[in-house]
């Protein structure tokens, strides 16, 4: 539930955003409908906002979804069915409910997911339906604060993450690569950079301690 609370404060700042872009009302609930990924629809409309093209557009938001890609990899094993009904059951992947369901074994609890991210689309649709439709009222986001809740969001499962030192070092590793790249790399680019550097630093096998004297 507080990730549900989480994504409907989030999308009523997207459809504010989305209609002061040039989106009509019913184009900023349809996008959230169908798309719902925040990061990726935020990318699209800024580009739009800016003068960016369709293509420019859609380009942006699929390099921001493909780290779903090895996020679907590793849940699939945990997925009942064969490769269609894998499928639809990934549709459910979504950031927090992917992270809260992993059960640390390499398994995931698949009803989980399911809960955890239907609520959070009804969040997700409904903050979008008010901040398009009430955006006049609402006026600025970044002045009601609604600009903080996303980065907020996405500590707050690094957070839950960090239980070791190898972890952190990975986390922080990641985290100057994406903060330098930011000023000079296309939107989406840093989090696809930091997540490489995440996978590349977590599979690598730690080093072995070494064997006490006279063992």
């Amino acid at each position: 539930m507080p990730f549900a609370v989480a994504s409907f404060v989030l999308s009523i700042s997207f459809g504010v955003l989305a209609r002061e872009a040039g989106f009509s009302a019913i184009a900023a609930i349809v996008m959230s409908a169908i798309v719902f990924a925040g990061s990726a629809q935020f990318a699209a409309v800024s580009i739009l906002a800016s003068g960016g093209g369709f293509g420019a557009a859609v380009s942006a938001a699929a390099l921001m979804n493909s780290r779903f890609l090895p996020m679907g990899i590793a849940l699939g094993p945990s997925l009942p069915g064969g490769p269609f009904r894998r499928a639809l059951q990934g549709q459910a992947v979504v950031d927090a409910s992917w992270a809260m369901s992993n059960r640390g074994d390499g398994r995931f609890d698949r009803w989980f997911l399911f809960g955890a991210t239907a609520v959070q689309y009804v969040g997700w649709f409904l903050g979008t339906v008010v901040g398009a439709l009430g955006g006049s009222i609402l006026g600025d986001p970044d002045r009601l604060g609604l600009d903080a809740v996303y980065p907020a969001f996405f500590l707050a499962l690094l957070l839950a993450e960090m239980k070791d030192r190898r972890a952190r070092g990975v986390a922080l590793a990641g985290g100057l690569i994406a903060l330098a790249l930011v000023p000079i790399a296309p939107a989406g680019v840093p989090v696809l950079a930091a997540s490489a550097v995440a996978i590349v630093g977590l599979r690598t096998p730690a080093p072995s301690p070494a064997p006490e004297a006279g063992a």
